[in-house]
């Protein structure tokens, strides 16, 4: 569940930036079919970015760009020889390609310091569809001895790797001799790429890299991982290839899928030496058997392999340095949690060979001061507050400048403070989103700043005080103006026991205190996954729901408000039951303050959001309608790395396990539940959907409906998207008439 979908509601969002800011208000009106057009809710605007010699700023006026020098205002033309941007091509650099089955190390254009170099394009240089004159063919096999995937090229450029049928193999750049790294890989083996549940859940969605090169090359770090006890899962096609005219019955799909509670694939690591052919296993015997690789790197001189290792239900992490000669394993890290520890992040190395450690130790992500070895230097950051990513590192200054939540969660603000630690500074003033970027000395920050009540303004700031420089301009509404739009509220609720939740409210075009108003509360609420962003961000259909008479509610709960693993905590070993309790005293607020009918709510999501959806129906009476999409409901069905996370195993935690359950609660459905399911999900399988209608249907219940989508798996296909979309919009329509009683339905 690495990535996250909300309920395909017509999320027709607006893209661009803007000119000066207008108030005007206008009073036209959109129908659904509006919904399915791309309409800007803010204009285009000042056009700026950093020039290539990281001094000047490059700003775009139509056709003419203009370099201006924030230190003294002035304005000059570029020069005729100076590139279009910071970011241009300035080299070319070698990578190895999969051409029609073969081998090809080709050159592709670098661009500046993002191209990290760490991984190989996996198709054609710059999007061309086609090889360069300069291309090289390294191997002339075809697809005969099977498909080569995860190409990669040694940073020496001397050898590539790649796996064929799950054994990892390396070619000779030179020779264009293949060394068979393993032999014995195949469907319960993998060598050097991933399985499914390492790349959904570990190291994200479609990267399936399961080898690494030391960055001096002459050696390879890969993983292996046994899936023979993990159980099989079948996915059934009902619509396939040919149906009806060529092909009469269905096609199915057999996957290893790790469902909670039963066997995890087994990982071990291994180091292949190309001078020598030797492979030097790595030794993880003081280690459980199902522990899990977290991830792989070599440090930066390539003298030592880094493993960060976490027991299966994820509750320590432990950095772990390797002797790529012996195989040895030395511990030097290790971080523990009263709940979960999240996937620790990469050591940023300084140049005295220490290096910058990111922990959530005390409740929130903090950065601390480590000597190799793990001996610890000192905390950099600290507080009720984490850091959120390091932006910059200035080791000649001793500055470190980062992204960070002191100054609230729901914006996006950057830091900087000393190594030394100390108070940080922050940079970007005003309540909000930013994004920022220094320049090359870190001495002005430009910042694209917008709010919920604001669109984006473009400015130079002060990279010491965050003071303003200069204003460039800012955005107008778009289409804005000429619609009865209105806009997101940001708002504080205070929950039963005190706390206080961030939320945004936005209100029916015309509303009026005392009027009566059906509510709409799509949400996510997975946990540290928050819906509601303090930014300038407008959809057509969210605008089309004001204008028809909804008040709009999106809260993030405590789980999902970005606050800190003290906060994200809260659902740990119950899933859906406090971020329930959330949700609901966010209701009942929208309904004290804001005129919201506690009769008409409705609630959707997708994936995360369809499990919460479901669980409101079945865990409580507020809500009249709920739309769930794809949703868990019941945790025993979904994935290990996942769910064991945040609710142990359900040997370990049954209770909890059947408290969190849908299925088990169907026979409390009260409102009316939509489901909404693609037929070939293979991520959050149509079990779930399917042992949730057997005990609805077991139970007599008639308040519940069903659509499936054949052909569709976690995301519905392209084909049926706006079936779904207006499947639930007319559903939604049935909430404007009001409702005869609370809680009306069986």
């Amino acid at each position: 569940m690495t990535t996250l979908q909300l309920l395909p509601v017509l999320f027709a969002c607006s893209v661009g930036f803007c000119a000066p800011f207008a108030a005007a208000q206008g009073t036209q009106t959109l129908t659904y079919a509006d919904t399915q057009k791309q309409i800007s809710w803010e204009g285009r605007g000042p056009s700026a970015q950093w020039a290539a010699d990281g001094v000047h700023l490059e700003l775009f006026d139509g056709k003419t760009p203009m370099w201006l020098l924030p230190a003294t205002g002035a304005m000059t033309a570029p020069p005729k020889d100076a590139p279009q941007q910071a970011g241009a091509a300035t080299a070319l650099r070698k990578v190895v390609l999969v051409n029609e089955g073969d081998l090809w190390i080709d050159e592709v254009a670098s661009r500046g310091a993002n191209s990290g170099g760490r991984r190989s394009p996996r198709a054609f240089p710059a999007g061309s569809g086609r090889l360069s004159d300069k291309a090289v063919q390294l191997t002339k096999t075809g697809d005969k001895a099977g498909r080569k995937e995860e190409a990669q090229l040694s940073p020496d450029g001397l050898a590539a790797s790649f796996v064929r049928g799950n054994n990892l193999v390396v070619v000779d750049v030179t020779t264009q001799q293949e060394w068979a790294v393993t032999t014995d890989g195949g469907p319960e083996l993998f060598h050097g790429m991933l399985d499914w549940v390492y790349q959904e859940e570990i190291y994200g969605r479609g990267n399936f890299q399961g080898h690494w090169w030391n960055p001096n090359g002459g050696q390879l770090a890969f993983l292996s991982l046994d899936e023979s006890a993990v159980r099989e899962f079948t996915i059934v096609d009902h619509v396939p290839h040919g149906f009806l005219d060529t092909e009469r019955t269905v096609a199915t799909e057999v996957s290893n899928y790790p469902k909670s509670g039963d066997p995890n694939p087994f990982a071990r690591m291994s180091i292949a030496r190309i001078a020598d052919h030797r492979i030097v296993p790595v030794d993880l015997s003081a280690f459980p058997k199902d522990v899990l690789v977290m991830r792989v790197e070599w440090t930066p001189d390539g003298k030592t392999l880094l493993l960060s290792l976490q027991d299966r239900i994820q509750t320590w992490a432990e950095l772990c340095a390797v002797d790529p000669e012996t195989g040895a394993l030395t511990k030097w890290i290790r971080e523990d949690s009263k709940t979960w520890v999240n996937r620790t992040e990469s050591p940023r190395w300084l140049a005295d060979g220490t290096f910058l450690w990111m922990s959530e130790r005390t409740g929130y992500a903090h950065v601390y001061h480590y000597a190799p070895g793990g001996k610890l230097l000192g905390p950099i950051t600290s507080g009720d507050w984490q850091v959120r990513s390091i932006e910059r590192l200035d080791e000649a200054q001793g500055l470190l400048w980062f992204e960070g939540t002191k100054d609230g969660a729901t914006g996006r603000h950057l830091y900087r403070t000393s190594l030394r630690g100390g108070d940080p500074v922050c940079l970007t003033p005003g309540i909000g989103t930013h994004r920022f970027e220094l320049d090359a000395a870190g001495t002005f920050v430009l910042d694209r700043w917008s709010a919920m009540d604001m669109p984006t303004k473009v400015r130079v700031l002060d990279g010491t005080t965050g003071n303003v420089v200069k204003d460039l301009g800012q955005a107008t509404k778009g289409e804005a103006e000429k619609y009865a739009f209105t806009d997101r509220q940001r708002v504080t609720i205070k929950a039963r026991d005190g706390y206080e939740l961030d939320a945004s409210v936005q209100l029916p075009f015309g509303w009026q205190a005392g009027g009566s108003y059906p509510v709409f509360l799509p949400t996510y609420s997975g946990p540290d996954v928050p819906t509601v962003r303090d930014n300038w961000s407008h959809t057509t259909y969210h605008q089309f729901l004001a204008q028809q008479g909804f008040v709009i509610l999106q809260v993030n709960v405590r789980s999902a408000s970005n606050r800190g693993q003290q906060d994200t905590g809260a659902c740990y070993q119950n899933l859906g039951a406090q971020e329930l309790k959330d949700l609901e005293d966010a209701v009942d607020h929208v309904c004290k303050h804001f005129a919201g009918d506690p009769a008409r709510i409705a609630i959707s999501g997708w994936s995360y959001g369809g499990f919460m959806a479901a669980y409101a129906l079945t865990h409580s009476k507020k809500f009249a309608l709920g739309l769930a999409g794809a949703g868990v409901y019941d945790w025993r069905l979904y994935d290990t790395v996942y769910t064991e996370r945040y609710m142990r195993t359900p040997q370990e935690n049954k209770a909890g396990y059947d408290a969190s359950s849908v299925i088990k609660a169907a026979k409390n459905l009260h409102g009316h539940l939509v489901l909404l399911h693609g037929t070939k999900d293979d991520n959050v399988h149509m079990q779930n959907t399917m042992q949730l209608l057997w005990e609805l249907q077991s139970a007599g219940k008639q308040n519940f409906e069903l659509m499936l989508y054949p052909r569709s798996r976690h995301g519905l296909a392209r084909e049926v998207n706006r079936h779904s979309q207006e499947l639930q919009w007319l559903r939604l329509q049935k909430l404007l008439a009001p409702a005869k009683k609370a809680g009306s339905g069986q």
